[in-house]
């Protein structure tokens, strides 16, 4: 309860002190708009740098899972083609 009241005083004086010091108000938020969007734009930029970077690693690592699979697919075709060898030296081996 103490907290809300003391809020309600910050509130009303801050309400108050806006109105008593207007121009001054202006004045300040002038001076401040630029730097804000100084600062807003620097963080909009780095933000997007880091989504970008983001999206290439997850690009990088779907073609690292891509690579990963035919590789496995090449090795087992190579252990079928190789299976197939031994079949055909075998049964050429039969036919003698």
């Amino acid at each position: 309860m103490p907290m809300m009241i003391g809020g309600a005083i910050g509130a009303f004086l801050g309400i108050i002190g806006l109105i008593a010091w207007w121009g001054s108000f202006i004045m300040i938020l002038k001076g401040a708009l630029p730097i804000l969007l100084i600062l807003g734009g620097i963080l909009a930029v780095y933000v997007g740098y880091d989504d970008m970077q983001e999206k290439l690693r997850e690009e990088r690592q779907r073609q690292e899972e891509k690579l990963e699979k035919a590789r496995e697919e090449i090795e087992a075709m190579r252990a079928k083609a190789e299976q197939y060898k031994e079949e055909l030296e075998r049964l050429r081996g039969d036919g003698k």
